[in-house]
């Protein structure tokens, strides 16, 4: 098999505080495999560490931060680039899904000419006149209607829907090899949710992109993705084919964001949920970050903190993952 993608090795990244005391690790030895054409969705809470894992890939964090560890970009290791040689791989080879369309793009601006401009800067020999044409051809590729009239238009004349495929028409502006997509469907409803789904999707066939999908939603991924990776407290606690782990999680936050989704086949009076909430990244527990929320708890899970490890076809970060996986109860019953 040819090298990945994408691959992140034992990631860590910190920040100081604003007095240079102590540093806080936001993220902490995360790795990371996407190919070519491939989905895979990064899950888990706010504050798991997601998106700084992302952001990371971008270099695109704050001055504060410290990132160790490997990012490899189809062999290019991308922590070695300065911000200048970083300026020609964003946007061209790394597209990038921003969470709020709305901030993401400028209100000044049209539409049309944000994502002309986003051709321009990467392909210097593209006139204005072929640049707007290539941004009203990116609006079609994307299904908004009369892109020729919408291209003329400023941001706050879209709807939510519409932003985020704009959004995603200047993600793909430059054909990247790497989509990564930062909760692409928050905010919008379930209709339009799956129309922005169904549009990555379709990328992902037509020009064998690899996408990488942020989201705190497991049903989010169930359609689209063919690998997952669950994140907790800077961690990556689960990992593995989509299909093997919705059908047996080993970790018990896992089986715990699997509970709490809707289930349209039963009636219950309340849905499931996790008990407490995340640490804060100042204030994360000895051991297993889970174990103040785990119904699994032992003594060895609040001192010693599990190593992700395979069993069977799933790696998991978990003591106790066997007993976890053959558990058929619920969370709330262990």
């Amino acid at each position: 098999m040819s090298a990945p993608l994408l691959a992140i090795r034992d990631l860590t990244v910190s920040f100081a505080t604003r007095r240079g005391g102590h540093a806080f690790q936001a993220v902490s030895g995360v790795d990371l495999t996407v190919q070519s054409g491939e989905v895979h969705g990064v899950v888990g809470e706010s504050g798991s560490g997601k998106s700084v894992t992302m952001l990371a890939v971008m270099q695109l964090l704050s001055q504060s931060a410290t990132i160790a560890g490997s990012i490899m970009l189809d062999g290019q290791e991308l922590t070695a680039l300065s911000d200048r040689q970083m300026r020609k791989i964003r946007g061209a080879r790394i597209g990038y899904i921003f969470q709020d369309p709305m901030t993401a793009l400028n209100p000044l601006l049209t539409v049309g000419e944000q994502i002309a401009e986003a051709v321009r800067i990467h392909r210097g020999d593209v006139g204005h006149k072929h640049a707007v044409a290539r941004a009203i051809d990116l609006l079609r590729l994307v299904a908004i209607p009369n892109p020729e009239k919408r291209a003329n238009q400023y941001p706050h004349e879209f709807s939510g829907g519409m932003r985020q495929r704009a959004v995603i028409a200047m993600a793909m502006a430059n054909e990247p090899d790497l989509l990564i997509a930062d909760e692409p469907t928050t905010a919008l409803d379930v209709t339009i949710q799956a129309q922005i789904m169904e549009l990555l999707d379709q990328l992902r066939r037509e020009k064998n992109i690899g996408i990488v999908l942020v989201t705190h939603d497991l049903g989010v991924v169930a359609g689209v993705a063919k690998s997952l990776s669950i994140m907790y407290a800077g961690r990556v606690v689960e990992r593995g084919l989509v299909d093997d782990v919705f059908a047996a999680p080993h970790h018990p936050y896992t089986k715990g964001l699997l509970e709490s989704l809707p289930q349209m086949d039963e009636r219950v009076e309340r849905l499931s949920a996790i008990a407490g909430a995340p640490p804060p990244i100042s204030a994360r527990p000895s051991g297993c970050p889970f174990h103040p929320r785990c119904p699994y708890v032992i003594e060895r899970c609040r001192s010693e903190r599990p190593v992700l490890r395979p069993v069977g076809p799933i790696d998991v970060a978990c003591h106790r993952a066997e007993i976890v996986a053959a558990d058929k109860g619920t969370l709330q019953d262990a």
